[in-house]
């Protein structure tokens, strides 16, 4: 059996793109489903470790309508606002710098008339991790693409004869 360059490739994509779903399955992170009267907010608090990573949060509004928006404020260990956010979608992930371990807050307000449904993911996406798995799928992406092209180069194809009678 020959094992081709192209099947190497899809292979290694493979594995690396099954080597960062796990690595982000294992990531800590918290999960927050609440409706939010006109006015209201909720806080949660995740304890992040590593210098210079990266977070993320998720923010989906199941029953969302143009009228229903939230304000999102993303807080370090000292309170400060790293990040800030108007949500006027019904999905939205976004992602943020964190330089020190400690406890990040997500503060979630309702800044519209009606009450929210609101589904919150925050964690951290571990990028450190990843930079080898990325480098197998970049690899890969690459082998894939090089060795198609090489077969695709030399394809030919046949044209019929233009007056056939």
């Amino acid at each position: 059996m020959k094992i081709s360059a192209l099947k190497i490739g899809l292979v290694v994509v493979i594995i690396g793109m099954v080597w960062v779903s796990a690595i982000l399955n294992e990531t800590e992170k918290n999960h927050e489903e609440i409706v939010l009267i006109k006015s209201n907010s909720i806080e949660s608090k995740l304890e992040l470790t590593g210098k210079n990573g990266i977070g993320y949060f998720k923010i989906y509004m199941p029953e969302f309508t143009k009228e229903k928006s939230v304000f999102v404020q993303i807080l370090d260990t000292n309170l400060n606002v790293i990040k800030e956010q108007k949500i006027n979608t019904k999905f939205l992930v976004s992602y943020f710098d964190f330089n020190k371990d400690g406890t990040y807050t997500i503060k979630v307000s309702n800044i519209s008339e009606n009450q929210v449904n609101v589904q919150i993911e925050f964690g951290d996406t571990n990028s450190q991790g990843m930079v080898v798995p990325g480098v197998m799928i970049l690899l890969g992406s690459l082998l894939i693409m090089l060795i198609s092209y090489l077969k695709i180069k030399n394809y030919k194809i046949e044209q019929p004869d233009e007056n056939i009678t």
